[in-house]
C-alpha cells in the first residue's frame, strides 16, 4: 500500500468556530462536514485556510455504505466535488448504515453494521462501487456502537483487517470511538489496535464524551478525556499516524482552551506520552506479534473472494444484500418507528438508543430551523411537542423535510393553539414548502398510501 501523505494535526472545521480555527497555532489541517457545504460556494474561512497552505479533507456522513443498499450516485458525485473544489488529498466516510429503503426510514445517525459474512460482502461491494466513483482515494472510520449485534461472527479487528484487504480501503481510526466501544460493548481498543493493519492508516479522530448511567455517550462536546488521549498513546506506540484530528461538534469551548486541548493531542501524536514506560513498551511489541497472528486468522476464516481486492457479486451478493436488509430494516423499525425489537437484543439498550435518536433529531431539526422553538413557547415547549410528533413519525427524508413535516404536523391538528403562534407557523412553512398544508383528509390518505406501499 501506497505512503499515505502527511497531515499533521487538525480540528474539525465548524461555522461557530470558523474565526478561532484560523487564529489557532501551528494548524496544519482542517476536516469540513462534507454535506454542510457547496463546492460553488465555499465558506470565506476555508477559502483563506487554503491559501494559507493549511490542507482540506471533507468528511461524508450519509453515503451509508455498510446498508444493504448500493451507493447512491448522487451522493457519490456530491462527495466527490466537494473533494475536488478543496483540493482534497482525500475523502473520508463511515462504516456504518444510516438508512433502509425497505422500510423506507432515515436513521439521522450513524449505526453500526453487524460483523457477519454477509455485511462484510456488502461493504466490500459498497466500498468499491464508491473508490471506483470518487476521484481521490477514500478512507473509512470506525464508529462508537451502542447496540451490539447478535450472533456476530467476526471481531472488529478482524472485519477491519478482511475490508482492507479485500479492497485496499484505507482506514480513519477514531480513538475515541474505541474506548465508547470498550465501555458500551466490552471491547478492548487495545485488541483492536493490535489487530488491524496499521499501514492502511489514513489519520486519527479524537474526541470526547461522557458517561452515564453505565453508558459512554460519543457527543463530541465535552474535552477529551485523559482515558481517550491514553488509546491514542497506545496507538501512537504502534505507529506514527499521518494525521491526527480533534473533532468538537458542540458547546464549543473559550478559543484559549480549544488551543490547549489541541497542544495536549499534539503532545502525545508526537510522542506518544500518556502511559509511556516498560509496560507499555511491552504491551506495543507483544502487539506486533499477535496483529499478524490476528490478519492471518481473519483471512482463514472464511472465503474472502480472491484476497486482492475482488468483492462477491452476482447472485450471492444479492441474497446477502437482501438478507442484511431485512435485519437493518427490523433494526432500524425499532429504533424510530416502535415496532418489535428483533430477537437477540437488548431491549433495555434498544430502548436508550431509541431515546438518543429521538433527541437528535429534536436537536438538529431545532439548528436547521431556529425559529420553530421560539413559535412554540421556548425550548422545552418546542422539544415536547417534536418528541410527540417523532413518536409517530418516523424520519424518511433527512432533517430539512423532517423539519417541514413537523410543521404541517401541527398546523393539521390547529397547532399552537395561540392564534398568532399558528400564523406564524403557517407562515414559515408556506415560505419553505411554497404551499398550503394540506388538509387532515389529504393527510390521512397520504399515510394510508405509505402504508399500503
Amino acid at each position: 500500500m501506497k505512503p499515505m501523505a502527511r497531515l499533521g494535526v487538525g480540528i474539525g472545521w465548524r461555522p461557530e468556530i470558523a474565526e478561532a480555527v484560523e487564529r489557532l497555532p501551528g494548524l496544519d489541517w482542517v476536516e469540513v462536514v462534507a454535506e454542510n457545504i457547496c463546492p460553488g460556494h465555499l465558506p470565506a474561512s476555508l477559502l483563506r485556510l487554503r491559501e494559507r497552505g493549511v490542507g482540506v479533507v471533507p468528511h461524508g456522513v450519509s453515503l451509508g455504505l455498510g446498508g444493504a443498499d448500493r451507493p447512491d450516485a448522487g451522493r457519490l458525485a456530491a462527495l466527490g466535488e466537494r473533494a475536488v473544489a478543496l483540493g482534497a488529498p482525500l475523502v473520508t466516510e463511515h462504516i456504518a448504515f444510516v438508512r433502509t429503503s425497505s422500510p423506507e426510514l432515515e436513521a439521522g445517525h450513524l449505526l453500526p453494521v453487524p460483523r457477519t459474512r454477509d455485511a462484510l460482502d456488502v461493504l466490500c461491494e459498497n466500498v468499491r462501487i464508491a473508490q471506483d466513483a470518487l476521484p481521490v482515494p477514500l478512507a473509512l472510520e470506525n464508529i462508537a456502537a451502542l447496540i451490539p449485534w447478535p450472533g456476530e461472527e467476526l471481531t472488529e479487528g478482524q472485519f477491519l483487517t478482511e475490508l482492507v484487504e479485500r479492497t485496499g480501503v484505507r482506514l480513519l481510526i477514531d480513538v475515541a470511538n474505541l474506548h465508547t466501544n470498550r465501555v458500551n460493548r466490552g471491547e478492548d481498543p487495545s485488541a483492536v489496535l493490535d489487530a488491524i493493519p496499521l499501514e492502511a492508516l489514513a489519520y486519527v479522530h479524537v474526541a470526547g464524551g461522557m458517561e452515564r448511567g453505565g453508558v459512554w455517550h460519543d457527543t463530541h462536546a465535552h474535552p477529551v478525556p485523559p482515558v481517550v488521549l491514553d488509546v491514542l498513546a497506545q496507538l501512537r506506540r504502534r505507529v506514527d499516524p499521518p494525521g491526527v484530528l480533534l473533532e468538537r461538534d458542540d458547546d464549543f469551548p473559550p478559543e484559549a482552551e480549544l488551543a490547549a486541548e489541541l497542544a495536549r493531542i499534539r503532545a502525545v501524536a508526537d510522542t506518544g506520552a500518556p502511559g509511556t514506560g516498560a509496560a507499555g513498551a511491552g504491551a506495543s511489541r507483544a502487539g506486533t506479534s499477535r496483529a499478524g497472528t490476528s490478519r492471518a486468522g481473519a483471512a482463514e476464516s472464511g472465503p474472502t473472494d480472491g484476497g486482492g481486492g475482488e468483492c462477491g457479486g452476482g447472485v450471492d451478493s444479492g441474497r446477502a444484500r437482501v438478507r442484511v436488509g431485512l435485519e437493518q430494516g427490523a433494526l432500524l423499525s425499532a429504533l424510530v418507528a416502535g415496532t418489535p425489537v428483533p430477537e437477540g437484543f437488548d431491549r433495555q439498550r434498544v430502548r436508550v438508543q431509541s431515546r438518543a435518536l429521538a433527541a437528535k433529531r429534536a436537536g438538529v431539526v431545532a439548528r436547521l430551523a431556529p425559529e420553530l422553538p421560539g413559535i412554540l413557547g421556548g425550548e422545552e415547549a418546542y422539544r415536547e411537542a417534536f418528541l410527540g410528533y417523532a413518536r409517530h413519525r418516523p424520519m424518511t427524508a433527512g432533517y430539512r423535510r423532517d423539519a417541514l413535516n413537523f410543521a404541517e404536523h401541527l398546523l393539521i391538528r390547529d397547532l399552537p393553539a395561540d392564534p398568532a403562534a399558528r400564523r406564524r407557523l403557517t407562515a414559515w412553512w408556506q415560505d419553505r414548502a411554497g404551499a398550503r398544508p394540506p388538509r387532515r383528509v389529504a393527510r390521512w390518505a397520504r399515510a394510508l398510501v405509505g402504508r399500503a406501499a
